[in-house]
């Protein structure tokens, strides 16, 4: 129970024993007092006047009497114009951290029926994955972990664009200016000699623009089943997905089902039959397929090429249709970036059109692009931030920082490999997710490796210090306990109060769809811990009872940060 819910509770109480009336907890309001006033939360009181009949400040009076009286966790108030601003005692906040201490799923919301599919990633198999994709990535599979902690049931999926006119470029660069060069004889992972091979295509383009009929024809191939086309794909293909396979897992990122649109496309086509048999899409003279929404506010959809090939809304519209059948879906996110803000706008709109009522359960989460100090990034001319390279450029700052800092000595070679792409990972992570999704960001490596200030290895620096203390504790005998007659201090209370604030956050995270939220919660709290760490003998603390509460109090902190971080997929390590 959240301090809002029990003021809610125990005032419901006083407005019954005062003026005898029944308001249910539910009904009434409990926030956060704001800081030019005195108190922990703060009642309001308009709402109650038509049952009180008495003005606002004696209202509050009467009910902040009640409540001091007979409710020793109430330790003060203050009636101000209206609002009842309630002081909670320090025996609230012990009962509150035995609570929270005792709790092994805290922040963990009870479940809510709802089946959830986010989908993320969803690359072209026509180029390797860099920074844009690390983003959506990151924020994709944040998202998914938020929602479950949000309790809902999730399934994480991806859909690889693996056909098109993107993917044809590349083959047909493959075919005539790479001379049968595979990932073997250069050297490179797969997915970055097709990407060599898509940014080549595009110098031919510019050299002689009709090298883009080629393209088309090979399309017409690829989807009349042309043998020698299919095999080029195959091959070209096989070579992405294993290079993507390989940032995956580096990134820690993982999938509960994979579709492909070779697959889907062709259900898209059946929806696009269906939608000129319903009369939603016409056909223009020269066989091409539309979906008029000029009286929408919108314009005209193509749907279907003149020659019959599909475009991206045509296996979105189909990928849409199987899942929500295969999964009964109560919910279904697209992440992906604001530049396709329009083409979510309307895939929704058709399905619509096309009958589909669960069209409405459709939610882009729409995300700012991430851009460098010199720009936006173009795949066509290869200046792009590759994510295999970000990696090990993380990995190398981590290393270098560390170092510096001599941190490190008694341990061994391996733990500290470990430590670097721990630290690494956790600055890209951290440094992505703690801007709100819908922002624009400036990618910054270096400032995101910083130990000090609002970053990942700041977290992960904070929780090895706790774990530093615990394991001294240990050799000393020491062991943590709370005793109820202990009293909090005021910095213990205030870690208190942010401690029991996690599970509100999981919920306005997982409502706005926003890791940011958890991510600048747990540096709030890594920070109040750093000064109550600087101001607050622990180990050093002569009452052996205050000093077992303090091991708890510091011991549940740290595993609320590593719950906290654990949905940003950040690893917090236990020495650094």
């Amino acid at each position: 129970m959240t301090p809002e819910q029990f003021l809610a509770a125990k005032a419901s109480e006083a407005v019954k024993a005062v003026y005898g009336a029944d308001v249910a907890p539910e009904a009434l309001q409990v926030q956060v007092t704001r800081k030019e006033f005195e108190g922990d939360f703060t009642l309001v009181v308009f709402p109650l006047l038509r049952v009180t009949r008495q003005s606002p400040d004696a209202t509050g009076c009467a009910l902040g009497d009640w409540l001091v009286a007979n409710c020793p966790e109430v330790a003060a108030y203050n009636s101000v114009k209206g609002f009842l601003n309630l002081s909670l005692s320090n025996l609230y906040w012990r009962e509150a951290l035995a609570a929270i201490a005792g709790d092994s799923a805290y922040g963990q919301l009870p479940a809510t029926g709802r089946r959830v599919m986010v989908e993320f990633s969803s690359p072209n198999t026509n180029k390797p994955l860099h920074l844009g994709h690390i983003r959506n990535n990151l924020l994709g599979a944040s998202v998914s972990d938020l929602l479950k902690a949000a309790g809902d049931e999730v399934i994480k999926a991806t859909l690889v664009n693996d056909r098109g006119v993107h993917i044809c470029k590349s083959m047909y660069a493959w075919e005539q200016r790479f001379d049968g060069a595979t990932p073997e004889s250069t050297g490179k992972k797969g997915d970055h000699l097709v990407g060599d091979c898509y940014v080549e295509f595009a110098k031919m383009e510019k050299e002689d623009p009709s090298v883009m009929d080629k393209v088309h024809e090979m399309l017409v191939k690829w989807e009349e089943g042309d043998p020698a086309v299919r095999k080029l794909w195959e091959m070209m293909n096989g070579w992405v997905f294993a290079g993507f396979e390989q940032t995956y897992k580096a990134l820690g990122i993982t999938f509960d089902r994979t579709y492909y649109e070779h697959e889907t496309y062709l259900l898209g086509k059946e929806l696009v039959q269906r939608g000129l048999d319903m009369g939603v899409f016409v056909k223009d003279p020269d066989g091409s397929v539309w979906c008029d929404l000029t009286a929408d506010g919108l314009d005209r959809k193509l749907l279907l090429r003149s020659d019959g090939t599909s475009v991206y809304i045509t296996q979105d519209l189909g990928t849409a249709e199987r899942r929500f059948s295969e999964y009964k879906l109560d919910s279904h996110i697209y992440v992906v970036g604001d530049e396709q803000n329009y083409h979510f706008q309307v895939l929704k709109l058709i399905l619509k059109k096309l009958g589909f009522d669960w069209a409405d359960q459709i939610f882009h989460l729409s995300y700012g692009m991430v851009e460098l100090p010199e720009g936006k990034m173009k795949s066509r001319e290869g200046t792009v931030v590759d994510a295999d390279d970000l990696i090990e450029k993380m990995y190398e700052e981590a290393k270098a920082t560390s170092e510096e800092s001599g941190k490190l000595e008694g341990i061994s070679d391996e733990e500290k490999e470990r430590l670097y792409r721990q630290i690494g990972l956790g600055a890209l992570k951290y440094f992505i997710l703690k801007v709100d999704p819908k922002k624009k960001m400036l990618f910054n490596p270096k400032e995101s490796i910083d130990f000090n200030g609002n970053t990942g290895p700041f977290i992960q620096y904070t929780h090895a210090r706790i774990c530093s203390i615990l394991r001294k504790a240990a050799e000393r005998g020491l062991t943590a306990a709370l005793n109820p007659a202990v009293e909090l201090s005021p910095k213990e209370v205030r870690l208190v109060k942010i401690l029991g604030a996690y599970p509100q956050k999981v919920a306005e995270a997982a409502a706005a769809l926003s890791p940011a939220v958890i991510a600048n919660y747990s540096y709030d709290l890594a920070k109040e811990f750093n000064q109550y760490y600087h101001e607050t003998p622990i180990l050093r603390e002569p009452d052996g009872e205050v000093l077992k509460m303090r091991l708890e109090l510091i011991s549940t902190l740290a595993g609320v940060l590593r719950r906290g971080m654990k949905i940003l997929g950040i690893d917090l390590p236990d020495r650094m």
